[in-house]
């Protein structure tokens, strides 16, 4: 029998977490408890409105539970401030949209979190330079999001969640508006970035996105059906 004490701590764990919108008259969440491992590579997947969005979006504090509590590490995180520490220190969130500041080059759009959490222009270029040459576009460093594909502004868009080098990595459809070529590129990135130690935890209608993950967790109505 292994010893309790052994067992490693998750790094983000949800306990008998539930969301509710417009005075619990929609429910997104209901009683969800789930643990995601260092290491791990975790594929969502469930139809429209069955929660999945919210589930991340609680994961980062963006969204804040209306029941249970999540935990990083072991340590209950309950205020808003903890969300945002995390955020800046051992979270990247990739939106399917991109969310790029059209107006910034790609190296400028990567380097915003790190001018938001006081880094040194100096430091924060070279690392944007070093981030886009991770994901493959070190050649389109001075280029605006318009002058990208939709793949490239994908990729900037993951350099700039990496720029914190995040210890979870949470995904909401990032091949949802690329084509399958394109979508093969991206998954392939997040293989490498999960071969480089980071927890993946992403939300797909992809099929070939959810069979790349180490484990697949189905809901349905707000509910986890096959965690």
């Amino acid at each position: 029998m292994s010893d309790p004490a052994m067992t490693p701590q998750p790094l983000i764990a949800l306990e008998h977490v539930g969301h509710e919108f417009d005075g619990g008259r929609i429910v997104a969440l209901r009683d969800v408890n789930l643990d995601f491992g260092r290491g791990e590579s975790v594929a969502i997947v469930g139809a429209s409105g069955s929660g999945k969005t919210t589930l991340i979006l609680v994961m980062c504090g963006i969204r804040t539970p209306t029941k249970g509590m999540l935990r990083w590490k072991g340590e209950p995180v309950t205020t808003l401030r903890q969300w945002t520490d995390l955020r800046r220190s051992a979270i990247g969130i990739v939106f399917q949209d991109f969310n790029l500041f059209p107006t910034l080059t790609a190296r400028e759009n990567v380097e915003l979190p790190m001018a938001e959490a006081g880094m040194k222009a100096a430091d924060r270029a070279q690392r944007a330079r070093e981030l886009l040459a991770y994901v493959g576009l070190a050649h389109r460093e001075r280029h605006r999001p318009s002058q990208l594909s939709g793949g490239e502004q994908q990729r900037v868009a993951i350099a700039r969640a990496l720029s914190n080098n995040p210890a979870l990595l949470l995904a909401d459809e990032p091949t949802g508006e690329l084509d399958a070529r394109t979508g093969a590129e991206i998954i392939s990135l997040f293989g490498k970035l999960n071969a480089d130690g980071t927890t993946i935890v992403v939300v797909t209608h992809d099929e070939e996105l959810a069979s790349s993950a180490g484990r697949k967790i189905h809901m349905r109505d707000g509910v986890i059906v096959d965690p």
